[in-house]
């Protein structure tokens, strides 16, 4: 039975200190944002959690954005605000994971009780 195949879009900020991402539903929904501003936040990310990057790009491990943090960059702690100003002037990027098919773990054996 087939696992994966499927999209993740994010939306990548570069701040002066820290690199901000957040999850956003997909490509679609964060063009319908910019269009039309009454849609609201939560039809447009996958979650309302920021993370950054350490400065390590897109492509790195993520934690979650402090307070302190989000101040520093945006002059505000409030998450909404944040990440309005990360989807206004963040670069927008969609992944596409590959299919994958087969046993889950070859080396386990029989697993025979004993």
């Amino acid at each position: 039975m087939p696992r994966g195949n499927a999209s993740q879009s994010k939306v990548h900020y570069q701040g002066k200190d820290e690199d901000f991402v957040i999850m956003v539903d997909d490509v679609a929904s964060v063009q319908a944002w910019k269009d039309d501003r009454s849609i609201p936040l939560a039809q447009v990310v996958s979650g309302f959690k920021i993370f950054v990057t350490h400065k390590h790009g897109a492509q790195n491990a993520y934690d979650t954005a402090s307070k302190q943090t989000l101040d520093n960059e945006f002059g505000t702690h409030n998450e909404d605000e944040c990440m309005v100003k990360i989807l206004e002037g963040g670069s927008l990027q969609e992944t596409e994971t590959s299919e994958r098919q087969g046993p889950k773990n070859d080396s386990m054996g029989a697993r025979q009780a004993h």
